[in-house]
């Protein structure tokens, strides 16, 4: 079962591949994705995530359990950040686990994919020109709509 956090704090990728991987001989391949808040042309000051707490952790228990099912993991971290964060800071970390490589990677970028387009995230950016809700990108969805027709494993 998927491990899901929502938390404020930031994380320590080390730990959580050492808990992840913990006891489990099985385990051949770990992937993990980081995201950080990035200031592409110097002018954001800070990014504030907000959320609704229960039913994110539910939609990104869903997202995972999708996963679970799709390829052969032997485990899954996601940990999202939420409050507000400064250029450079971590937001989101994902972590699969599973035999082998393929299954890890194709894994990561699925969770990746259905995070950007589907859980209950609201991003408002601040920075030297005011400030603005951040809205959903084309390139989000048609990232994600390649595993509705992608059934592998």
């Amino acid at each position: 079962m998927a491990r899901i956090s929502v938390q404020i704090n930031d994380f320590d990728v080390a730990a959580e591949i050492a808990l992840l991987r913990q006891n489990d001989l099985n385990i051949g391949a770990i992937v993990t994705f980081t995201g950080t808040v990035r200031d592409v042309g110097g002018t954001l000051d800070s990014m504030t995530l907000e959320h609704y707490p229960g039913m994110t952790e539910k939609q990104l228990m869903l997202i995972a359990s999708k996963a679970e099912s799709r390829w052969p993991l032997l485990g899954c971290t996601i940990i999202h950040r939420h409050g507000t964060l400064v250029p450079g800071d971590n937001i989101v970390l994902i972590v699969t686990a599973s035999a082998h490589r393929g299954a890890a990677f194709e894994a990561a970028e699925y969770l990746m994919d259905y995070l950007k387009s589907e859980a209950p995230f609201w991003k408002k950016e601040v920075g030297s020109s005011g400030s603005r809700w951040v809205e959903a990108k084309v390139e989000d969805d048609k990232a994600r709509s390649r595993w509705k027709n992608n059934p592998t494993q």
